[in-house]
């Protein structure tokens, strides 16, 4: 999630991609993502194993700004919102 282009971000897992784009949107998702205004979707990814996409979250998380920015890029350079092709 983000709030604009190579701005606040936030990383996070779920099982159920579309009702928590909801709850972000609705500012219930997170108090992150409510304080920051991070109602965005420019990146995501699919994983068959919650442990696996834990340990990748959690591994993304440590990762500098500047890695962050050129992952998002590589597949979104525009950093348009992703939410609408998921609805």
């Amino acid at each position: 999630m983000a709030d604009r282009d190579r701005g606040t971000m936030y990383v996070c897992v779920t099982s159920h991609i579309a009702a928590r784009l909801d709850q972000h949107r609705s500012e219930t998702g997170s108090d992150f993502c409510a304080r920051y205004g991070l109602k965005r979707l420019v990146w995501a990814e699919r994983g068959d194993r919650i442990e696996a996409c834990i340990a990748h979250e959690k591994r993304l998380k440590r990762w500098r700004r500047k890695f962050k920015f050129e992952l998002i890029e590589r597949g979104n350079p525009e950093w348009m919102d992703l939410y609408k092709a998921l609805a």
